[in-house]
């Protein structure tokens, strides 16, 4: 007769998160994780735990199927490119256009109408 290996379940809290990332490694990930039917959220948690304990979280199998996916979704990057990505210009945040002189212009004038009590 087989014995049920005894799994101990974890209830957590889970929050919805923003988080930026690279778009070639999330198109991996994604990918990843489907590979393993899991959920990204799901895939994340695992990663990280085991990187948590300096254990690596893939088998031989799962690195062969990274490498592919690497290749395949064109990231090329690896653990030396941590902490050095910078942002596109396309994705930094825009300066704020001058106004015109006519809409400055426009701005004092009804500042001066507010502060003399005109409507």
């Amino acid at each position: 007769m087989r014995t049920k290996k005894f799994h101990q379940q974890f209830v957590v809290e889970r929050v919805q998160t923003g988080v930026r990332i690279e778009k070639r490694l999330l198109k991996v990930l994604k990918a990843l994780a489907e590979y393993h039917d899991l959920t990204l959220g799901d895939l994340l948690e695992g990663i990280v735990l085991h990187a948590f304990d300096g254990k690596t979280a893939f088998q031989k199998p799962s690195r062969r199927r990274i490498k592919e996916l690497k290749k395949f979704y064109g990231l090329d990057l690896d653990f030396r490119a941590s902490h050095r990505l910078i942002e596109t210009r396309a994705a930094a945040p825009k300066p704020k256009a001058k106004a015109s002189r006519r809409a400055r212009h426009a701005k004092r004038m009804w500042r001066g109408k507010k502060a003399n009590g005109s409507k």
